[in-house]
C-alpha cells in the first residue's frame, strides 16, 4: 500500500497526470516515462499510488471529477435552456482545440473498457454518466425511468456521433445527425411535459365535478 500521502498535494499530481494522458494516450502509460515527464522520481509516484493500476484508476476518476464540473459550469446546465441546447453546447465545448485532447482520451477510455482491458474497472466517467445525464431529464418533469432511458440513449448517439467526426472528419454530416437527436430530446421531454399538464388539468377538473 502507498503511505498517506496529502490529499492537495496528490490532486494536483492527478491532474498533471490527467493532462500528459490527454496527450500522450492510456494505453502505452509507463511510470518511469510518466516520472521523467512531470519532473519527479518514480519513488514520487508510488508514494502517492501503489501500483500503475492505482495510478490509472485514480487518474480517471480524477478525470470524472474535472469532468462532471466543465459540464455543470457550462452555460444553461442549471438554468432553463432545453436538454438539447446543452446537449449541443457540450459539443461545441469538447470539439474546441484546447479540449480536444481530454475529448480523445475519453474516447480511448471508452474502447479499452469495452476491450476488457481496464482491469475489469469500469471508470465511474462511463458507468454512470447516463445517471448524470438523467438529472437534466428529471430536472424538467420527465419520470426517473424514462430519463433515465432518454439519457442512456442520448450518451451513445451523442458518443457514436463525435467518433464518428474524429475518425471521419466530416464534421458537417456529424452535425446535422446531433442536430436531429437534439430536437428529438426535446420532443420526449416536451410530450411528459405536456402529458403532466395533462394529467393535472384532468384531475383539477375531476375535483370540481365531484
Amino acid at each position: 500500500m502507498a503511505r498517506t500521502a496529502d490529499p492537495q498535494r496528490r490532486t494536483e499530481l492527478l491532474d498533471q497526470i490527467v493532462d500528459y494522458l490527454a496527450h500522450h494516450g492510456l494505453s502505452a502509460l509507463s511510470m518511469r516515462p510518466l516520472a521523467e515527464h512531470l519532473g519527479k522520481s518514480t519513488r514520487v509516484l508510488t508514494h502517492h499510488f501503489a501500483d500503475k493500476e492505482e495510478l490509472l484508476s485514480a487518474a480517471m476518476e480524477r478525470l470524472d471529477e474535472r469532468h462532471r464540473a466543465w459540464l455543470r459550469s457550462l452555460p444553461g446546465w442549471t438554468g432553463s435552456d432545453s436538454v438539447g441546447t446543452i446537449v449541443r453546447r457540450t459539443w461545441d465545448w469538447q470539439l474546441q482545440e484546447e479540449n480536444l485532447p481530454i475529448a480523445r482520451l475519453i474516447h480511448e477510455i471508452e474502447g479499452l473498457a469495452a476491450g476488457g482491458r481496464l482491469a475489469g474497472h469500469v471508470p465511474r466517467l462511463l458507468a454512470h454518466r447516463s445517471a448524470f445525464v438523467s438529472e437534466l431529464l428529471r430536472e424538467r418533469g420527465v419520470p426517473e425511468a424514462e430519463a433515465l432511458t432518454i439519457s442512456t440513449l442520448t450518451n451513445s448517439a451523442y458518443t457514436g456521433l463525435q467518433i464518428d467526426y474524429l475518425t471521419t472528419g466530416d464534421r458537417d454530416r456529424a452535425e446535422a445527425a446531433l442536430d436531429r437527436l437534439c430536437a428529438l430530446v426535446d420532443a420526449w421531454v416536451d410530450a411528459w411535459v405536456d402529458a403532466r399538464v395533462d394529467a393535472r388539468a384532468a384531475a383539477g377538473s375531476t375535483r370540481e365535478d365531484s
